[in-house]
């Protein structure tokens, strides 16, 4: 696991001004990765976010590509030292100031993309609390199946319809059945919801046959980004069994544009603890490294802006919040092992999704699903309106961030999509 060294300096600033103020997500502590490009024409470059500007790699010196996913290949020794090279450029007082002016570009004035390329998406159910609630709804006499302390739940998803944050996405279509119908029928969703979930992206793949041990695995991750995995609640609950989720899930997810990496993350580890009541991982999925700081302190909340609020020009309302503590029954490093155990290969730019993240309280929830009692008690929005379920015109907002004593707060950016009419 990543330790604590020069680039997460409290005391470290930028000559990047907007990078030291208060609340920034992306002080020199920081530097995430992402791809932008000055026209959604151009060719994607790599760079990485400081302040309210993007440091073009390339164009600095830094990398001799545009492939994201060749970085992310890199060994960990080679990322860091990339790392450590970047805070110093880009620290007060560098002899790389004058050239590496050159190389900034505003974020308000790029267009960005997905961060890598992404080969295959598997999503996780990290959340017992959601696991519990949903459960109740589709399951009520048996809500938590006997597996689910014991083994990350996952299933694999669609890559091709995973979208930047910023864009909007039409509301899905598919068949559904009422409980009191003999037949189904087919229309557009009418039980859309968000998801507020983390991706996890794989750096150093591993080769088919060789599962990643305890140990090793958090060398195998690159970063993780806010991620939102829209589903259509009716279409699944009447699909979903035997096999789980498909056409609820597949229609679009939405990434926010920057990775934060691993070790950015390095100052907000957290002891990974099981009650004792619950059944303890097997072997291949502890080690005392996971046991003594395998999780990650991430605050997450949930914002939602209608278009009434839009075109009243009013700000987002926040809808709830948690934090990956208090939500996440797995860590990344389980994740990762369990996911390989078997000998499947993972590959640079694979994503891993956490899985809706909802804590304890009713106010933690993680989708309108556990909000709203499945649409039986509506959110009362601050103008009057009110919302079961996601409605046309409406724009989700993610964003996340870490902070703990003495250390300088990061962020995740913001992750938002606007749902438009089939």
């Amino acid at each position: 696991m990543n330790t604590l060294n020069a680039t997460h300096d409290p005391k470290l600033r930028s000559w990047v001004a907007s990078a030291n103020e208060a609340g920034s997500d992306f002080p020199i502590q920081n530097l995430p990765f992402g791809r932008f490009s000055h026209s959604p024409d151009s060719t994607p470059r790599i760079g990485v976010a400081i302040g309210d500007r993007i440091l073009d790699l390339r164009k600095a010196g830094l990398i001799d590509t545009d492939d994201m996913n060749a970085l992310m290949a890199a060994s960990p020794g080679k990322r860091a030292a990339l790392r450590a090279l970047i805070s110093q450029g880009l620290a007060e007082g560098s002899a790389r100031q004058s050239e590496w002016e050159a190389a900034l570009v505003s974020q308000s004035a790029a267009t960005m993309h997905v961060p890598c390329r992404i080969g295959d998406y598997t999503d996780f159910y990290t959340s017992v609390h959601h696991a519990t609630t949903v459960g109740k709804q589709f399951r009520p006499d048996n809500p938590l199946l006997p597996n689910y302390k014991w083994v990350p739940i996952g299933y694999h998803g669609r890559a091709s319809s995973i979208g930047v944050s910023g864009g909007s996405f039409k509301r899905p279509r598919g068949q559904t059945k009422a409980v009191d119908a003999d037949i189904p029928s087919f229309g557009p969703s009418k039980r859309l919801d968000f998801e507020l979930e983390l991706g996890w992206f794989i750096g150093e793949g591993n080769p088919q046959g060789e599962p990643i041990d305890m140990e090793g695995a958090e060398s195998h991750l690159f970063g993780v980004a806010l991620f939102n995995d829209w589903s259509a609640r009716d279409i699944q609950g009447w699909e979903y069994q035997p096999l789980g989720p498909f056409l609820s899930k597949n229609f679009a997810s939405t990434l926010s544009p920057w990775m934060v990496t691993m070790e950015a993350l390095a100052p907000f580890r957290a002891p990974f603890e099981r009650v004792s009541d619950d059944p303890q991982p097997l072997p291949y999925l502890d080690s005392p490294a996971n046991r003594a700081q395998g999780a990650l302190s991430i605050t997450l909340e949930v914002l939602l802006q209608t278009a009434k609020m839009r075109d009243a020009g009013e700000a987002p309302v926040r809808l709830s919040g948690t934090n990956t503590t208090r939500a996440a029954y797995w860590t990344p490093a389980q994740l990762v092992a369990h996911h390989t155990v078997n000998g499947c290969n993972l590959q640079p730019g694979d994503l891993l999704g956490s899985g809706t993240l909802s804590g304890p309280n009713a106010d933690e929830a993680g989708s309108l699903m556990e909000l709203t009692g499945s649409g039986k008690q509506p959110v009362v929005l601050a103008n009057g309106e009110q919302r079961a379920f996601l409605e046309d015109g409406d724009t989700l907002i993610l964003r996340g961030w870490c902070e703990s004593p003495g250390t300088v707060r990061i962020g995740l950016g913001e992750c938002s999509g606007t749902v438009v009419a089939s």
